[in-house]
């Protein structure tokens, strides 16, 4: 089971460092015009104006704050358990 899943994670990076600076730019902008289509909306209602630099960090901070929120809970949902007196033994 550990082999197939270095196997697949090496295939992963490979297939990674074969993307050229053009694609990794293309994607990045695809990125963020999703982002901008997502968020922007809130950011324009919040009073900034529409491809402002404060609307365009307006968007980038609702999509990091959305991202920490989806990461968080899934990284402390994960230890939560085991670092109250759990696996580690008592906090105190």
């Amino acid at each position: 089971m550990q082999m197939a899943k270095l196997a697949v994670l090496g295939m992963t990076l490979a297939l990674a460092a074969c993307t050229t600076p053009q694609q990794r730019a293309e994607r990045a902008q695809a990125d963020m015009a999703e982002q901008m289509a997502i968020y922007g909306p809130a950011c324009s209602r919040l009073g900034y104006a529409q491809d402002s630099d404060q609307w365009r960090q307006c968007v980038l901070q609702l999509s990091t704050r959305e991202e920490l929120r989806q990461v968080g809970s899934s990284y402390y949902g994960a230890w939560g358990p085991r670092w109250r007196g759990g696996y580690w033994g008592p906090y105190w």
